[in-house]
């Protein structure tokens, strides 16, 4: 994207690929995205507190909804960096999954296309290597 606007990778994630498990997101689509629902997260629980309404059906609502798209974009980061969408179950490994897959997460992106599509971020650069024994 050449305007780097935080709200058009929110966009891009829960409408346009709000289960989209497969191609590959940029760190900046991811962090964005996660940047993004953690403030409305905690707007929402901060407005539980201050205001005599209860917002809980709401924060539940807004968290379930947003879980897929989490994801998804979390599979398709990791395909970014070279690693099935599967590494995410990493996570259930004490402490260290945990630090592995935020190293993953904060990883630059694979430079050239690899078997989930085309660099995010230089999405018009042929890459020679591509191409050789297609013709």
């Amino acid at each position: 994207m050449k305007n780097d606007n935080i709200f058009e990778y929110l966009k891009k994630c829960v409408v346009d690929n709000y289960v989209n498990f497969s191609g590959r997101a940029r760190r900046m689509e991811f962090w964005s995205f996660q940047l993004v629902v953690f403030l409305i997260s905690i707007a929402l629980n901060s407005l539980n507190g201050l205001i005599p309404v209860d917002l809980s059906l709401l924060t539940g609502a807004f968290s379930i909804a947003m879980l897929l798209p989490s994801l998804a974009v979390i599979s398709r980061r990791l395909h970014d960096v070279g690693k099935t969408g599967l590494m995410l179950f990493v996570i259930f490994i004490p402490l260290v999954g945990i630090i592995w897959l935020l190293v993953l997460l904060f990883t630059d992106s694979n430079p050239s296309t690899n078997k989930w599509g085309y660099n995010p971020k230089n999405p018009n650069i042929d890459d020679e290597v591509d191409f050789i024994g297609t013709e």
